[in-house]
């Protein structure tokens, strides 16, 4: 089937099963929280008690020069980083555990994975309050910079978007992704600005380190928010365009691979 016919498919199953879509998401946020007593207290505890701890060693012990509070960065990366590391966690794993679905009833399977990106997307929502608590505690007053903020927030979906594609059709048909996803995780963080700047680090290592896409999307937020300026463009622009890239070649891949789907489930 040639691309441009998938590719109107595709478009037309979203639209046609959007419902559906609404109603996984929905779903999957009652679960998550059901019996919890914090409920959607978690989505703002864990990134703040990762911050106050690299806080103590970031300022106490090994004191890093940011250009703003150390805390402030630090929960900003941790915020925009937890969507995404979150999003992958729920996401790999969205196929093998709705069998039933997935070998009985036909409906574009990449609402999976898309809906556990949603639901993480309202944990972040949450979260942001407490970061604008905080740019209010330090004096950090917005500037006409943040007009730019739906665009780095939509460039982070779609990044988003494309790894969990990828990562809950590959767990399908390789069980192994998922043994390996938490160690890919954690590296990948400390490989991004998340609670430092990556780009202090020099050599091989640190030209290594620039070819993440998630350090400009991170830095983006930070830009646009905390300092009020402009993102770096062009590593940022490089950083948009691989993620519209990925997510198109990783949702055509998942779309063709659907039919194989029920064999692997």
């Amino acid at each position: 089937m040639p691309i441009a016919a998938d590719v109107r498919e595709m478009f037309e199953e979203q639209v046609q099963y959007r419902e559906l879509l609404y109603q996984m998401t929905r779903r999957d946020l009652l679960l998550r929280y059901k019996q919890t007593v914090m409920g959607f207290g978690w989505a703002v505890f864990m990134p703040l008690v990762n911050t106050a701890v690299f806080s103590v060693i970031f300022t106490r012990v090994a004191p890093l020069d940011t250009g703003m509070p150390y805390p402030l960065y630090a929960f900003c990366g941790l915020l925009a980083w937890n969507f995404s590391a979150s999003s992958f966690r729920f996401a790999v794993g969205s196929l093998t555990t709705n069998t039933t679905l997935v070998t009985k009833v036909y409906f574009p399977r990449e609402i999976f994975p898309v809906s556990a990106v949603l639901v993480c997307l309202i944990d972040f929502a949450v979260g942001s309050l407490v970061l604008v608590g905080l740019m209010a505690y330090y004096h950090i007053v917005p500037t006409a910079a943040i007009l730019l903020l739906p665009i780095v927030l939509l460039v982070h979906t779609i990044f988003t978007i494309g790894v969990c594609l990828l990562l809950a059709m590959a767990n399908l048909f390789y069980r192994d992704v998922k043994y390996l996803f938490d160690v890919v995780v954690t590296v990948w963080m400390f490989a991004t600005s998340v609670l430092y700047p990556v780009s202090r680090i020099g050599g091989k290592l640190g030209a290594l380190l620039r070819l993440n896409p998630m350090t400009p999307i991170i830095d983006a937020y930070r830009s646009v928010l905390l300092l009020g300026q402009l993102p770096d463009a062009a590593p940022f622009l490089a950083a948009s365009a691989l993620s519209v890239a990925m997510l198109a070649a990783f949702w055509l891949m998942f779309h063709r691979a659907e039919f194989e789907f029920a064999e692997n489930a």
